[in-house]
């Protein structure tokens, strides 16, 4: 009788190369790769990396206590077609929990062989394998390996005293070698050549040679093998990888941002080139400062476009034309830097379309400056805001998780790109511990801003503060424009974006651009009804996938079925509210007021701001109009004309001191009060809002 009867008790050691190969429903050995805002990466062998989303854990993805370089144990459920793997928790955590082991094997000739657990190696049995390679820790700081180092008796037996002499030849840069020792040991002779020293851009056409770089480690993480350093030289970034023994850390003081000299042979494991690390030194003084110089230099160069890519004509963008610039070198240059790119933007049609658009355009960079299959969900975020200002509650989230990253997985501090938040000064305080931490913040928003905040981040992108009021501009419409200028290659992807970010009236230009690229009015209008619905729901989540299909992938038959959803609960709590609305003249000004909490289904869509905008629309007439949505301790103000919503909460509190009446947000139309004082706060904002109308 065969000694395992059943699969789903057996793990297996996976030794393929491509994720087709795995079998959907077998429990897998892996190794922790790395984590992100939705779970967790584990490579299943050199070259296959499964997602293990965190709606699959038994528990919080905080509260996990694994590190990258972890042996796991995953179930694989679905291989999908453009090779994603999606895993599964695996209760049992040892190998001893389960009934046995098998090799997984289906290139080979092992397939279906038991594994005896205990004569596995470590190493053998875990998804990343490379050939060892002795490390003298001495070249760590450029002394020869002879000098003041006693080998210990294990070491006597597989390498002699000293290091092999290189000769005083120079690199390429003209520095000499005798600070670099040769962690080959006795293996290297007179005729080892000093390598030369060659651009990472350049390595696809040298696979076999051993090579030098010099640049910056942007990030360290420990496998079950290796080290592997990722090394970026102004040309590009690779993967170094440095072996002691299996999971002991190589070159221990080597950090990240430290400038260093490695020395390597190039390879290429399934699909994605690599550096088998022979040596590698911290370099400092005037060598880091070259160095130093040199990637400064190639980053300006390469980071900062010449000129705006235009997509729709409007006075406003070219008021912010040296501005949108400035931001599109800060995004291109967080990439090179490889600095995670995190974009915060309001959970809106508008905001998601803005955001969508930077992330169309920041992808492609950063899957043509990092090898890895995974890097873009490492190296980019899209973390929508339930509101339209980023408080102390979004950035203090932004903050715990950054530096997590950055002791958990060596990350650098991110660059927070604010969308159509984050402009005026109740942002001020979030913006504000951002900045104590040494996080990049740049803003961009079309509409409303105070220019106090411009000293609250690093660039903001604002028509107004640029002298030019740009009331028929939409946030989508300028985040488009800057995405295009942040990747040109993808202009002809966003150019029907502007036109689904309105609601009415978009600008011509906008609109003969959508239809240009085949998206009609009812198309857009589809769009940008299915995108708003989603937003709503799960509106903390990114829902990657899903707005990409509706904004870029859709033939139509998507974004027609959500949109049909949308405008039926729309309908139908338009209708409701109509019902039950006040209806008051006020100074010559009609006021309409709905209580949001008797007259709404307040945990279901359509949210209150875009009810009460639909419902603004909808009963607007000839003369002034204002409607007002009550809740229990705040309230909307939606008007025809511009109003001063802090003028007016000013004016209310003047009238009625003791409600606690304070402008929350002045993008919104939203004011707070004490429940306890809700009659007279509502009264007081009324009457100071109809004498501004």
């Amino acid at each position: 009788m065969d000694w395992i009867t059943h699969e789903e008790d057996v793990w297996f050691d996976f030794r393929g190369s491509s994720p087709d190969q795995l079998v959907s429903g077998r429990y897998y050995k892996g190794t922790v790769d790395g984590f992100a805002d939705f779970g967790v990466f584990v490579d299943l062998s050199p070259g296959v990396t499964g997602l293990l989303h965190r709606s699959e854990l038994d528990r919080r993805l905080e509260s996990l206590d694994w590190e990258p370089g972890d042996t796991v144990f995953v179930q694989v459920k679905n291989v999908r077609d453009n090779g994603n793997v999606d895993l599964a928790w695996s209760i049992r955590q040892s190998g001893s929990e389960f009934r046995g082991a098998k090799v997984h094997d289906p290139e080979g000739d092992a397939d279906g062989e038991r594994i005896d657990e205990s004569t596995d190696d470590a190493d053998d049995g875990g998804p990343v394998r490379t050939t060892p390679t002795p490390r003298d820790d001495e070249a760590l700081n450029g002394e020869d390996a002879s000098d003041d180092t006693e080998a210990s008796d294990d070491d006597a037996a597989s390498a002699t005293d000293g290091a092999a002499e290189t000769g005083a030849g120079e690199s390429d840069a003209g520095e000499s070698d005798a600070a670099d020792a040769d962690p080959r040991g006795a293996d290297a002779t007179e005729a080892d050549a000093t390598p030369d020293r060659v651009p990472v851009e350049s390595l696809e056409d040298r696979v076999g040679e051993t090579v030098r770089l010099e640049g910056e480690l942007v990030g360290v993480r420990q496998t079950s093998g290796p080290t592997v350093f990722e090394l970026r030289d102004g040309t590009g970034v690779v993967d170094c990888a440095a072996f002691v023994e299996a999971g002991v850390r190589a070159y221990p003081d080597a950090e990240v941002g430290n400038v260093v000299r490695l020395d390597g042979e190039v390879e290429r494991r399934y699909e994605e080139l690599q550096v088998e690390t022979e040596a590698l030194t911290i370099l400092e003084d005037e060598e880091a400062a070259a160095v130093e110089e040199r990637l400064a230099d190639a980053l300006t160069a390469e980071a900062r476009p010449e000129s705006v890519t235009t997509l729709i004509e409007h006075d406003a963008l070219d008021a912010v034309e040296e501005s949108l610039i400035d931001a599109a070198e800060t995004i291109r240059r967080a990439v090179l830097e490889s600095r995670p790119v995190v974009v915060r933007h309001a959970a809106t049609a508008d905001g998601y379309v803005a955001g969508a658009a930077i992330e169309r355009a920041v992808l492609p960079l950063i899957r043509e400056e990092h090898a890895a299959a995974d890097a873009e969900y490492h190296y980019f975020t899209r973390r929508p805001l339930e509101g339209s200002v980023y408080d102390m509650d979004d950035a203090t989230n932004d903050v715990t998780r950054m530096l997590q990253d950055r002791d958990r997985h060596d990350e650098k501090l991110p660059l927070v790109l604010l969308v159509g938040t984050g402009s005026t000064v109740e942002s001020s305080d979030g913006l504000g511990l951002l900045g104590i931490y040494g996080a990049r913040r740049v803003v961009v928003d079309a509409e409303v801003a105070d220019a106090a905040v411009a000293d609250d981040c690093d660039a903001i992108v604002n028509p107004g503060l640029a002298g030019v009021p740009a009331a028929d501009l939409s946030t989508g419409a300028l985040a488009a424009t800057l995405a295009a200028t942040v990747g040109p290659d993808v202009a002809d992807d966003l150019s029907h974006l502007p036109a689904i970010s309105y609601w009415d009236d978009a600008p011509e230009s906008a609109v003969d651009l959508a239809a240009e690229a085949g998206y009609d009015a009812d198309r857009t209008r589809e769009l940008r009804e299915a995108i708003a619905l989603e937003a709503y729901y799960q509106s903390y989540e990114d829902k990657r996938e899903l707005i990409t299909d509706l904004l870029f992938d859709d033939a139509g038959g998507l974004a027609g079925h959500i949109s049909e959803q949308f405008r039926q609960k729309l309908d139908a709590e338009v209708d409701t509210a109509t019902a039950n609305l006040d209806r008051r003249e006020e100074g010559g000004v009609t006021v309409d007021v709905l209580d949001t909490d008797a007259y709404t289904h307040r945990f279901d869509f359509p949210p209150t701001s875009l009810l009460l905008d639909e419902l603004h629309r909808r009963r607007s007439e000839a003369g002034a109009h204002l409607t007002v949505g009550v809740g229990t301790d705040e309230l909307y103000l939606r008007s025809d004309d511009d109003l001063d919503v802090r003028g007016v909460a000013g004016d209310a509190a003047d009238r009625a001191p003791d409600a606690g009446i304070t402008a929350a947000s002045v993008r919104d139309g939203r004011i707070e009060f004490l429940s306890g004082r809700r009659d007279a706060a509502v009264d007081a904002v009324v009457d100071a809002a109809v004498d501004r109308l």
